[in-house]
């Protein structure tokens, strides 16, 4: 590999974003639409609805939790073989689910081996992406996403026509082989080698630098209460329209507006991270406070404009947080580093949104309605805005939109000193 001064910005770049556009669609795009199988695993296995939800449950906190193992495979192997692999086991996972003859094989097959193989594919995807970019990040990072809100609309209907012609056997085998296009997707990511790549260290070393270093953990803690109250809508929105005596159809096309209007966000955030002057992270607090601010109002909306109008401006700055999120990290730690920061950020936020919605719905519980759990939910964003002030640059008029290698220097400078044979083995 030619060995890189700086993230070319371009280039091959754009075939990474390309992958990374196909790989979220089949990992989260498939994960959004899993719920078409949803009814028939209940009539077929004669199962409690809550014990069929734990298929899709399992599967997203095996892909969360696993995060930081893909982000130290990448960091050791380069993430091509890494990403290849996941998409093996991704595909493997839903083929042997075709055979299933319990809930517990499908625990096994759907939620542990292909939630190992989503664990391997996204997080060093991402990753290698914002290795490729520097001034376009935010961009490319937000087209790459967009393939997740694409893949929901047009996943939910192919799967029932799979469903309607071959039955959830010869459905689950064509996800298979639907998912086994990850394959592809890790072929495309060619390794980049950066001037900065030496001193960051091997796995083990950069692990141990980033729990030292206090804006990276600032910036967890921040997402992690973000995460918490993001996904309430897409969970309890529908089911607060029909407290107000709302039709199923027209809520749930509600959900739908949230949705595109997501999709718009996503790219004109991503052009507006790159675009104006000073660190992402403002970009980030402003779309995160306007979220936590959009939640608070969906219980005070009744007219059905109001509450329109609250739907789009949800999915828009929602959306909008995404792409900069990801941009901020490698200005705290280093594009060097971003494997195993970004692995550790999934790691932990997913706490966030494992907790959110069963918060929300004990909240219902207690008050008989959903004016609390949106409220709270909107107060968690609010909160992770708060946290983000802290983080280094945020006052500063001149710095720079997106140059890691202009901040890796202080980034390691809480690197800990690790024994000469285990730097070795790294």
């Amino acid at each position: 590999m030619a060995l890189r001064a700086e993230p070319p910005d371009g280039g091959w770049g754009w075939m990474v974003v390309l992958a990374a556009f196909f790989q979220s669609a089949l990992v989260f795009g498939v994960l959004r639409s899993f719920g078409v199988f949803f009814v028939e695993f209940v009539a077929v296995f004669e199962e409690p609805a809550a014990r069929v939800s734990w298929i899709a449950s399992i599967g997203i906190a095996v892909q969360q939790f696993g995060s930081p193992v893909g982000s130290a495979l990448s960091t050791k192997f380069g993430p091509r073989p890494v990403v290849m692999t996941g998409g093996i086991l991704a595909a493997l996972g839903m083929l042997l689910a075709s055979f299933a003859t319990s809930l517990t094989q499908l625990y096994l097959s759907i939620g542990l081996l292909s939630g190992s193989g989503w664990a391997l594919t996204f997080t060093p995807t991402l990753a290698c992406l914002s290795r490729y970019f520097s001034r376009r990040r935010s961009l490319a990072t937000g087209l790459a996403l967009t393939g997740v809100g694409l893949s929901s609309f047009a996943f939910a209907p192919l799967f029932q026509l799979l469903l309607s012609h071959y039955a959830w056997r010869g459905a689950l085998l064509l996800v298979s082989a639907l998912s086994l296009h990850l394959v592809a997707c890790g072929a495309l990511l060619r390794p980049l080698s950066l001037a900065e790549d030496p001193a960051t260290g091997g796995p083990r070393a950069q692990v141990t630098s980033l729990l030292q270093h206090g804006p990276f953990l600032r910036y967890t803690v921040a997402l992690t209460l973000i995460n918490t109250g993001y996904f309430i809508p897409y969970v309890h929105l529908v089911a607060h329209l029909q407290d107000l005596s709302w039709d199923p159809l027209p809520a749930a096309f509600l959900l739908s507006v949230a949705a595109m209007s997501d999709l718009v966000g996503r790219v004109a955030s991503g052009w507006l991270g790159d675009t104006i002057p000073g660190p992402v992270a403002r970009l980030l607090m402003l779309w995160t406070t306007l979220t936590g601010i959009s939640l608070a109002l969906f219980p005070v909306a009744r007219a059905p404009t109001a509450l329109v109008v609250l739907a789009v401006v949800y999915g828009f700055t929602s959306g909008a947080l995404t792409p900069v999120a990801f941009s901020v990290l490698p200005e705290l730690v280093g594009t060097g580093r971003i494997y195993c920061a970004l692995g550790l950020v999934q790691m932990v936020e997913s706490i966030g949104g494992l907790l959110g919605a069963p918060l929300s719905g004990y909240l219902r519980d207690v008050t008989g309605n959903y004016t609390a759990s949106f409220v709270v939910a909107g107060a968690f964003l609010l909160a992770g805005s708060g946290v983000l002030i802290t983080l280094p640059h945020f006052f500063c008029v001149s710095a720079p939109t997106s140059r890691p290698q202009d901040l890796v220097k202080e980034a390691l400078d809480t690197k800990v000193p690790l024994p000469l044979e285990g730097l070795g083995e790294d």
